[in-house]
Order: structure tokens, then sequence, then C-alpha cells
């Protein structure tokens, strides 16, 4: 059976009453360890949907293993893309850059059964329920500047001189926009239009690779790197839109905080040397609705 008929199938599939929202971020299945966490991974309700958000791998076929055995095993993946799946790695066959790198990556996965950010908001309506599950591909501006500076040059010129750099510089290609904070702002202003429209009597859950607010990055220790989590361009947005949740990774520091009454979960794995050294997060699929955990 190809993958378009199997995907195709399961599409059409009724899907159960009952379980759980969960979401998990920044997997890293280059990482054998991290890999092997992925194969374990399983719902414990056959109603279970998963949220993805975002750096699964930076290899187009890696990415596709990983998306493809969750939509296997879960009523419905979610996925929106983190920095990583970005990269024009030098060691994927596949060499598109930007725009037509991510447009590649969401026909593959929706040929896997995985909603993407240019898919239909689903409607969740198990416990809690009905949430309209929004994932969000957004990107990042350089606005959340490095302390002491007031403009992306600045900034960045801070990040280089302290030597903390995101590799995005060398491989996250904005292709065809000039830079990366153009698509950004393009991603934003396509994104508002499409929330604006919902429904605002059904709560959303928002997913994105980034948090939608500054605050959570104020605890990196490296604070030169804000600039590459985000944008001030969507600060009011879990208040101006109807907001049951927030879910976000990128940070590598899972935790839940609040922003005025919204709760944000941030739901990484990361990568081995660090969960080794605290842990694994327990539990590592987080239940992110109705009532977040910390």
């Amino acid at each position: 059976m190809t993958t378009e008929n199997r995907s195709d199938a399961r599409s059409e599939r009724p899907t159960p009453t009952g379980g759980r929202l969960l979401a998990v971020s920044d997997l890293h299945i280059s990482y054998q360890e991290n890999r092997d966490l992925v194969e374990k991974l399983r719902p414990s309700h056959p109603g279970d949907w998963l949220l993805v958000a975002g750096d699964v791998a930076e290899l187009t076929t890696s990415i596709e293993w990983a998306l493809g055995l969750l939509a296997e095993r879960f009523a419905r993946v979610v996925w929106v893309p983190g920095n990583h799946e970005l990269w024009t790695h030098p060691e994927d066959p596949v060499q598109l850059r930007g725009v037509a790198r991510y447009e590649h990556l969401v026909e593959r996965l929706r040929r896997l059964g995985v909603v993407t950010p240019e898919d239909p908001f689903p409607l969740w309506e198990g416990p809690g329920g009905p949430v309209r599950i929004a994932p969000l591909f957004l990107l990042y501006d350089y606005s959340f500047h490095a302390p002491g500076t007031t403009t992306k040059e600045a900034s960045l010129a801070a990040a280089y001189e302290s030597g903390i750099v995101c590799a995005d510089e060398r491989m996250l290609h904005p292709d065809p926009f000039p830079d990366r904070d153009s698509w950004c702002r393009e991603r934003v202003r396509l994104t508002e239009k499409r929330l604006a429209a919902c429904d605002p009597d059904v709560p959303l859950v928002l997913v994105n690779h980034y948090p939608l607010v500054r605050q959570p990055t104020d605890i990196l220790w490296y604070p030169e790197f804000a600039q590459w989590c985000g944008t001030e361009l969507t600060a009011d947005w879990h208040t101006r839109f109807n907001t049951a949740a927030m879910i976000y990774g990128h940070l590598h520091i899972p935790r839940l905080t609040t922003y005025d009454g919204v709760p944000f979960t941030e739901v990484s794995l990361g990568y081995p040397r660090e969960w080794r050294k605290r842990g694994l997060p327990d539990p590592l699929l987080r239940e992110v609705f109705p009532q977040a955990t910390g």
C-alpha cells in the first residue's frame, strides 16, 4: 500500500471519542538516544492527539520517519516547524531553501496524515472541548533584542561579540525573502488574518515553536540568544484571541508559566546532554488541555 493510500484511508476513519490532548517538541532525533525514545512513544487511549511543536530533526527523511510513525499511532498529529526543520543541512539530499523547503515539508507530511500550519485548524472535541487547535508558523524578527541594545543590528553585533550565535545564521535561508525578519512579518500577517477569522466563541490552543511573548526567554543562560526566539508582534495574541492554552518549545526548558491567565507550556525533550543532566520530562508527553500541569 502506498503512503498516499495509507494516509487517505486513515484520514477517513472516525476519531475515537475521549483521549487526551498531548504535546512534545524538540525531539532532535539525529541523536540516537532521542530516536530510541521516539520509537517508544505511544498513546494511552485510541483518541489521544499529539501536538509536535517543532525541531523533530534536520534531515527530511528523519522528519518524515518520526512524524509518520507518530501519525500511525495517534488519532491525530499536529505539527509546526522549528528552526531545525527549516535548515538546508549539507547532509540532506533535499537542498531546497526557505519557503520552498517549508512547502516541500508540508506536502510530504500531509501525505502521512499530519496536520500542518497550512491546513484547516482541527477541532478538539475531547475532554474540555470543543477547542480549536491552531498550529502556527511565525519565525522570529530579532525584536527580542540582546540586553543593552535597541536595534537588530546592535543586537546581532552583541551576539557575535559574545560568541552566542544561532546556527540559523548559516543554515536557515529566507528565500525568496531578503531576510528572516521579512519572512517572519509575512507569516505574522497571514496567521493573524486566519486567527481573526476563527469563531471567537470557540477557545484556541495556539501551538508554535517559539513562545508568543518574550518573558519565557528571561531565564536563558545566554540572553543574546533570545533574538532567535520569537517576535514582539505576537505579544498580545494570547489576550486578543480567545486563547485557552499556548504550547511552545525551542528553549529546551520544559515548564508551565502563566501570562494574563493563559497557561504557556514549554514541552521540549531537548538534547541528550540536557535531559541526562536534569532527567527526562515526566511525563515526556505533556497533557496540555484542559488543564496543563507543572
